[in-house]
């Protein structure tokens, strides 16, 4: 979502819009970012547009065939929260690029501040309009925060990430239990998503989705230092060359490609044992670390796809997922609108009527023809439409969208 710029020989070298070539993008960031995606549209399906938001908080009210188990299990254990987090680790390093890349410009803070106010609109009417599981407004609203700290040495961006994980990690035994919805509550706004979402018109479930997000902001509130900590991080790993020099790094990826996986493997798999399980012994002194074992998985997932990428034949096959990366936002947004219309009322009226495997294989399928569709644009165009339109209103410049031959 956020483009690496370069200069091009038909756009005067001073112009700070200037886009970037295709063969001088850097591919890991754009297979990194297609793979997440897949994760996160892979939870949201089987988490919220499935589904109410809040029956994942409620015990299974019916048997569940063995299939949607190791669905969910899959899911739960290898995606979820992961995929965000590698998610927001690279929106982190976007702004570090652009950051980079506008240089010593005396416009550079009012170009970075208008970029986050156009996402923020996008997330605004993404939100409200479209579908409220939406990430693009938390991220501009705290893509705001980050700014100044592009500003700050590497040392201090560390010490603040880990500060953040901290508090992130003991966040939840801070807060009272008045934050978090009741039971009962939660049991009656599954009742009553089943009906409207699945049956409504458009205004019925605008009206209901706008009544959500009452509950929904508070969630997105305590997710926030997890967020700001992982763009950060995200800075960090832009300036520390890896990204353009993985050569250089490689003993430093191996190391956080086997500690990310292994230590967020079993916080993941302590997780989900649950809190009886890690009550006593040497385990009980892991429990503070729990919330952060998506944050440690990502963390190897990145490192060892970029090893992948970098050093092995691997990268030809990875290599399909760059050009989904490349229009990430559009692909975002385009599931967004393909989902709602086909669970909710004013178009399919699928909502609670389809099992967790129904709703992956469904997500597989959209994912792949986004793979095609992606591939066959770009070698076209420049940008995804969104992207282009981002860029131009970021820029105030209308930035150009056929691909030139160079």
């Amino acid at each position: 979502m956020q483009p690496f710029t370069a200069l091009t020989r038909d756009w005067p070298a001073s112009d700070l819009s200037v886009p970037v070539r295709p063969k001088d993008r850097i591919q890991a960031i754009d297979v990194l970012r297609g793979l997440a995606l897949f994760g996160v549209l892979m939870v949201n399906l089987v988490t919220e547009f499935r589904v109410s938001v809040f029956q994942q908080f409620l015990p299974p009210a019916v048997a569940v065939p063995s299939i949607d188990r190791i669905t969910d299990t899959f899911v739960s254990t290898f995606l979820e929260l992961k995929a965000i987090s590698l998610f927001s680790l690279l929106f982190g390093m976007g702004l570090a690029i652009q950051f980079e890349h506008l240089g010593n410009s005396e416009s550079r803070l009012r170009l970075l501040v208008r970029r986050l106010i156009v996402l923020l609109v996008f997330g605004l009417i993404h939100m409200c309009l479209i579908w409220n599981g939406d990430i693009l407004t938390e991220y501009a609203l705290i893509g705001l925060v980050a700014l100044p700290f592009l500003y700050l040495p590497n040392r201090t961006l560390i010490a603040v990430a880990l500060t953040l994980f901290a508090f992130f990690a003991s966040l939840a035994s801070l807060l009272p239990p008045s934050f978090w919805p009741t039971q009962a509550w939660m049991q009656q706004q599954v009742v009553d998503a089943n009906h409207i979402y699945a049956n409504g018109n458009y205004l019925d479930t605008l009206n209901f989705r706008l009544r959500e997000i009452r509950i929904i902001l508070p969630l997105l509130v305590y997710i926030s230092p997890r967020t700001l900590a992982l763009f950060l991080t995200g800075i960090v790993v832009w300036r520390s060359g890896i990204f353009r020099s993985p050569a250089t790094h490689k003993h430093t990826l191996s190391c956080v490609a086997i500690l990310g996986l292994f230590m967020g493997g079993c916080l993941t798999i302590l997780d989900r044992a649950g809190p009886d399980f890690v009550s006593g012994g040497f385990l009980q002194f892991l429990s503070p670390l729990l919330p952060l074992g998506p944050v440690a998985l990502a963390f190897g997932y990145a490192s060892a796809l970029l090893l992948l990428i970098a050093f092995t034949r691997a990268r030809h096959a990875l290599g399909i997922f760059a050009p989904l990366g490349r229009m990430a936002f559009t692909n975002y947004i385009l599931q967004s609108l393909i989902f709602s219309w086909i669970f909710y009322g004013y178009g399919l009226g699928y909502f609670g009527r389809l099992g967790t495997a129904q709703t992956f294989m469904l997500g597989m399928t959209v994912y792949a023809a986004q793979l095609i569709a992606s591939a066959w644009w770009l070698r076209r165009y420049r940008f995804g439409p969104i992207e282009w339109l981002w860029r131009t209103m970021m820029y105030g410049v209308r930035q150009p969208m056929i691909l030139s031959r160079d």
